[in-house]
Formats: C-alpha cells, structure tokens, sequence
C-alpha cells in the first residue's frame, strides 16, 4: 500500500509531468542532435557577380547532416540564387558527461 508521504507513490506521476515538460530540442539533443550552423554565400539572381550570405541553424545530426541536407535540396529545387559555398559548424551541447541517470525524485515542503 502506497502512502502519501511515500517515495514510490508519486513516482510515476512525476515522471509522467517532467517528460510532458522536456522540449522539442531537449529531446534531440538527448537524441545525439548537435546545434549546426551553416553560413550560406549564395549569388543574388539579378547580379550574379556579388555574393549575398545567410546564416541557417538548427539541430542536427554530425557527420551527414540530414536537416541540413534537406534544408540545401530545398534552396537547390526551389529558391533562384545558387550556392556558392557552406561552411558547417557542429557542436553537441549536452556531452555524455554531463547527462546522467537520476535515482529518484525527493520532494521538499
């Protein structure tokens, strides 16, 4: 029988809020998702001797970069100014170290 004040009672009643609570991008990082920046140099349509630069960021997986890659196809297909040049930057920003199992959860009153 579980009482109020029992550590099992709420246990998966917590649980259950904290996942509800966790992010979108929490959960891809957790996932093995790294923030990806990638700074475009693409030529403008009209004058296609200057350069024009964009910057796109979003999680991502390293080393294929699939949400990049997507993101690229579409410019490809569907946008007027061609790529010149990507330069990629990944960083994981939770590293194995820095995650860890907890045991339980203990509330304070």
């Amino acid at each position: 029988m579980n009482h109020p004040g029992d550590f099992n009672s709420n246990r998966t009643g917590m649980e259950g809020r904290m996942a509800s609570q966790a992010s979108e991008d929490f959960i891809k990082q957790v996932g093995g998702y790294g923030l990806t920046t990638a700074h475009i140099l693409y030529r403008l349509p009209d004058h296609p001797r200057f350069l024009q630069t964009y910057v796109w960021q979003d999680y991502d997986l390293w080393p294929k970069f699939p949400v990049l890659q997507k993101f690229l196809d579409f410019w490809t297909a569907k946008l007027e100014g061609p790529l010149h040049s990507v330069t990629v930057a990944h960083c994981k920003l939770i590293k194995p170290a820095e995650l860890r199992a907890v045991d339980g959860v203990f509330r304070l009153h």
